[in-house]
């Protein structure tokens, strides 16, 4: 091997990304309202942008593209969209374009015109807000159904003392003594109360709630009573004690604590907390007698204009060599922002039109219909990649006639169809899973019949995807219903 000096060729490629398509690219992936905080920022920063209302008379001179300086970068959408729109003045004035008085980018499907964002046939969003109910008054409603008098008045006052987390902290003969009742009494009652849901509540340490848990599971055989009783072992991994604790093999500790992971360690977390912010759409989707009209969700996007007068105002003045280049960074900056929203506002529109195209039976007959659908999928159909079109259904919803949906619930997995035919979407399935059991009366349906039931429609689904999928709609076991019904007097 040589140690001399030498000189090397060698090529190579490399993808360079500048600052402005990293944030082009970060702000596909932004929400309307996310938009405006990027927005308010940048008007606080660039002297020569300006938000404008959509009602804005300004003179249309003042919105001609000024001549920006030759080494002004590429614009964003040139960079995402290779060249799209190069040729386009996007500094115009859109309000003569658009429907009412929001300054609408609009695509109507099968020659569909465009719908406003307001009217009588807009969405209320006020009916998407709900109030949950908080842990204690999930309790206190069940506790109504299974004790009455006194136990009731002990119920109450257990309840009141759960934390958020679920958790009794507090001593059974301190509150017996205080509310002069016998401490069998105060237990019996708790006990009443380990059987609400969520399971697992009321307990007074982790063991306690885990073992509820298990109870509930059916698994709560000798081995795992002594495994929840040394969990402080479990912590320390200390796994070779536990079997000869517990008297199990490899395989069988393996399985236990595999079922310990599944189990939910703050039950009471599932409630309760500040109530969730009312969701904004970023799409309207109406149907019209043409067709399909869909339309950016302009209120919550504010207009943003370039000032072309105070560009010429501050380039006629005296200037030296520094804020000469400042002024021109500022202009290629406003007139990139721009660009970049326009942009990301067409591209919303494309991919949302593609999806609605694709999930047409959805719109027009519900979720049942909701068909397999993927990124790969409609960035093929609307020529852009794959992660572009995940940018964009990120954080986005749709708001239609059937209530409000985030993009990517449109994109669900396919279930085969039984008969051969055409797959079905996960979508559907859980819907079909949550109308059984809405519909099962007082005989509760196990995870076996779903699966029998679900075949007989057609879907070729086995009985943990049943479960899998029970669980994700937020929808118990057949024991948790039977207990529930029994509580509410219908078992």
């Amino acid at each position: 091997m040589s140690l001399a000096p030498r000189l090397d060729l060698r090529q190579s490629q490399s993808l360079v990304m500048t600052p402005q398509l990293q944030q082009a690219i970060k702000l596909l992936a932004l929400s309307n309202l996310e938009i405006e905080g990027v927005i308010a920022e940048e008007l606080e920063r660039n002297p020569l942008l300006e938000a404008s209302a959509p009602a804005d008379d300004a003179p249309a001179a003042e919105r001609e593209p000024a001549e920006a300086p030759r080494d002004e970068p590429a614009g964003a959408d040139e960079l995402v969209m290779g060249g799209e729109a190069a040729g386009e003045s996007l500094d115009v004035d859109i309000a003569a374009e658009r429907f009412d008085d929001a300054p609408a980018d609009t695509v109507g499907l099968g020659g569909a015109g465009s719908v406003g964002g307001s009217g009588e046939d807009a969405p209320d969003l006020d009916s998407f807000a709900s109030d949950a109910p908080s842990l204690a008054e999930h309790l206190a409603q069940q506790a109504g159904h299974a004790l009455s008098g006194v136990e009731l008045i002990i119920a109450q006052h257990l309840i009141d003392l759960i934390d958020e987390a679920g958790y009794l902290a507090a001593d059974l003969l301190d509150i017996a003594g205080r509310l002069g009742v016998p401490l069998a009494l105060v237990e019996r009652v708790l006990g009443v109360i380990h059987t609400f849901e969520p399971t697992g509540v009321g307990a007074r340490n982790l063991a306690e709630c885990i073992a509820l848990q298990a109870k509930e599971a059916d698994r709560y055989d000798p081995c795992m009573a002594r495994l929840i009783d040394h969990l402080d072992l479990l912590a320390r991994g200390e796994i070779a004690r536990l079997k000869r604790i517990c008297g199990v093999d490899d395989e069988d500790m393996a399985d236990m604590i595999r079922e310990l992971r599944g189990y939910d360690p703050k039950p009471g977390c599932r409630f309760g907390g500040e109530p969730a912010p009312a969701v904004v759409p970023d799409l309207f989707v109406a149907r019209t007698a043409s067709g399909w009209a869909i339309e950016i969700n302009n209120a919550t996007l504010p207009r943003v204009l370039v000032n072309r007068r105070y560009y010429g105002e501050l380039a006629a003045g005296p200037q030296n060599k520094a804020s000469k280049a400042w002024l021109s960074d500022c202009l290629a900056s406003a007139n990139w922002l721009v660009k970049a929203l326009d942009q990301r506002q067409r591209t919303i529109i494309r991919v949302a039109t593609e999806i609605v195209k694709q999930q047409e039976a959805f719109f027009l007959n519900g979720v049942a219909h909701l068909r397999p659908l993927t990124l790969r999928q409609v960035a093929e159909a609307i020529e852009m990649h794959e992660s572009t079109v995940s940018r964009v259904t990120s954080n986005k919803y749709l708001s239609c006639a059937r209530g409000q949906f985030e993009l990517k619930y449109f994109f669900t997995s396919a279930i085969q169809a039984a008969d051969g035919g055409d797959a079905v979407s996960a979508e559907a399935v859980k819907s079909a899973i949550r109308a059984l059991i809405q519909n099962e009366g007082a005989k509760v349906l196990s995870d076996d019949t779903l699966v029998e039931l679900l075949n007989a429609r057609g879907f070729d689904i086995a009985r943990r995807t049943v479960a899998k999928y029970r669980e994700a709609i937020g929808i118990g076991s057949s024991v948790q219903r039977r207990r529930q019904k029994a509580l509410e007097g219908v078992g």
